[in-house]
């Protein structure tokens, strides 16, 4: 798929770092699937693995946790 942001690039499955930020909780993913640009290194995540994301996030915030680092490959 052509990259949307950069227009030069086309984008290939890739592993990436994502960070959320929500009501002073921050968490990072790592070795999150996503299609990443070639050229600029955008990305781009699906909607399974958004919601997957997002479902792990609220488990996470409810454990009263205000930082925590997860490696997406093998939690999920």
């Amino acid at each position: 798929m052509e990259c949307v942001i950069c227009k030069n690039g086309n984008t290939e499955q890739g592993l990436v770092t994502f960070t959320l930020e929500r009501d002073g909780v921050i968490i990072i993913f790592k070795n999150v699937p996503a299609m990443v640009c070639k050229n600029c290194g955008d990305f781009y995540l699906t909607e399974e693995t958004t919601g997957l994301l997002l479902d792990r996030a609220a488990k996470t915030m409810e454990k009263g946790v205000e930082f925590e680092i997860i490696n997406f490959k093998t939690a999920a």
